[in-house]
């Protein structure tokens, strides 16, 4: 992303003492990138509110007049633009994608070849031997839901590498400012937990 050409197509739309209102590309408009440049705003002294339209791509940022200028606030902006973290969105979009392409195949590949076990008349193994034990754990780690499982296991992993960054230089040191991002992270690993508790369906 190049910062001056990022730079160049902000747009000054109102500037009044203590206000200014700006048109912003798209590209700043995305949450992580919003989310930094929010926090980044709000370390300047002065400044006390910062609000993105992401569908109007719009910024609004208000501060008081007495404790930094429009100039500050500009310079603090565009020193910004060369430190945005990277969007993880299209790649967590396509992973998920991939995850759901990987476990319709695994899931007629299972079904087929149940089918055709079924169709040579597989004589069962003798009890106690290996093939006995190894049988139904087999059959379970080939289930859907341990399919789903594995692949919410990927994606999990995934957007904590992807986010770690942002994890432990931002909303560690500051978690009350970041409690939106904390709230949802645990939400989400509540959502995991409990589909992982549920037992199967009858």
């Amino acid at each position: 992303m190049n910062v001056e050409e990022l730079a160049g197509r902000i747009v000054v739309r109102y500037r009044e003492a203590g206000h200014l209102r700006l048109d912003v590309p798209p590209e700043l408009c995305r949450p992580a990138a919003a989310a930094a440049i929010d926090s980044g705003l709000r370390e300047l002294a002065g400044v006390y509110r910062v609000a993105f339209d992401p569908r109007g791509r719009k910024l609004s940022i208000r501060f008081d007049a007495h404790a930094c200028g429009t100039g500050d606030v500009a310079r603090r902006l565009f020193g910004l633009l060369a430190h945005l973290p990277k969007e993880p969105s299209a790649a967590v979009v396509a992973l998920h994608d991939a995850g759901e392409r990987v476990r319709a195949v695994v899931r007629r590949g299972t079904n087929r070849v149940r089918t055709a076990l079924a169709r040579l008349g597989v004589p069962a193994a003798p009890e106690g031997s290996l093939q006995a034990k190894l049988r139904p754990v087999i059959a379970s780690a080939l289930t859907e839901k341990a399919i789903t499982n594995f692949i919410n296991d990927i994606v999990a992993f995934y957007l904590i590498k992807v986010h770690w960054e942002l994890i432990s230089q931002r909303w560690l040191k500051d978690p009350l400012k970041f409690r939106n991002a904390w709230l949802t992270t645990f939400w989400l690993v509540f959502l995991l937990v409990r589909y992982r508790k549920q037992g199967p369906k009858a």
